[in-house]
């Protein structure tokens, strides 16, 4: 057990008792989150629930907690990107499993199952604009969890070096990728193949543009790199997608005990350079999907 007490510089506390960025009480979050980039698209799932109990907007952090068929479910934005994944997974561990009083680890800890409901960019024909991806894995190309300890016990070492190989990884210059498995029960319980829905393995990526391998105004490090990722396969596995936050979750829960998943509505293609941003409908389907099997 950790018997540290946490410094109020390492877990900053409101002085209403709530965490630092979202602003939440520990009696606030549910066992069962669904997260989202977008805090506009907290409300799309909150409006399945059968009633809600609250709905606090701190920054890009929106939360609803409510229920649905007995289930109490919070709903939660987390922004764009692995550095806010970063926050809002460990303040959500926090209110869970930290004596806010104390500043120190419960005896007991709690589980959450956390499901991200995203949209991303298919890599393969099996992946065409209005596809559901469920992340079976996730490569971090952003290097969030080699800066904890222990990353190798969690990550999928085989993989990582097939892949770094085939990509020929410059270590050098860029972030030493890492693979982590989504939790499989998860996976197992939101995954139906009838639903549309393919299994995958998802890219998370640094950025929207360069790391994805986007041109605009600025030359690529390696203008060949989307090519070799969407030829990589190992063991029957292929690159599906890329989106921008699976691995931090997936990586970060696995540390800390909680189940996660990531679930994304292809909105581009970019194999067939095709693109929908009316989606608002299909992203729905998915919300209705999660939010009865979560």
């Amino acid at each position: 057990m950790d018997n540290r007490i946490i410094p109020p510089s390492e877990l900053i506390i409101n002085e209403d008792g709530t965490a630092f960025h979202l602003h939440l009480r520990p009696d606030q979050v549910a066992d069962k989150v669904i997260m989202c980039g977008d805090p506009e698209r907290v409300n799309l799932i909150a409006k399945h629930f059968d009633e809600k109990e609250f709905d606090i907007q701190s920054r890009e952090f929106h939360t609803i907690t409510g229920s649905y068929k007995g289930k109490r479910i919070t709903a939660i934005s987390h922004g764009i990107g692995c550095d806010n994944i970063d926050i809002v997974v460990t303040e959500l561990d926090a209110l869970k499993n930290i004596d806010f009083n104390t500043r120190m680890v419960k005896s007991h800890l709690k589980q959450m199952d956390l499901v991200r409901i995203g949209t991303c960019g298919g890599l393969q024909e099996n992946t065409p604009v209005g596809t559901f991806v469920a992340s079976e894995k996730s490569i971090g190309f952003e290097g969030l969890l080699n800066y904890y300890a222990n990353r190798d016990k969690i990550c999928d070492l085989e993989f990582e070096k097939a892949f770094a190989e085939h990509l020929g990884w410059d270590y050098h210059n860029l972030p030493s990728p890492y693979v982590v498995d989504n939790n499989k029960e998860l996976l197992n319980r939101i995954y139906r193949e009838e639903d549309g829905m393919v299994k995958g393995v998802t890219i998370s990526c640094g950025g929207f543009y360069g790391p994805q391998g986007r041109e605009v105004r600025i030359p690529l490090s390696d203008p060949k790199r989307n090519e070799k990722i969407c030829s990589f396969e190992w063991k029957g596995y292929k690159i599906t997608n890329f989106e921008m936050e699976s691995a931090a979750l997936a990586g970060l829960s696995a540390h800390l005990g909680h189940n996660a998943l990531t679930v994304c509505l292809v909105v581009a293609n970019r194999i067939a350079l095709e693109a929908n941003t009316g989606y608002k409908n299909e992203i729905d389907d998915l919300i209705e999907l999660v939010v009865d099997r979560i």
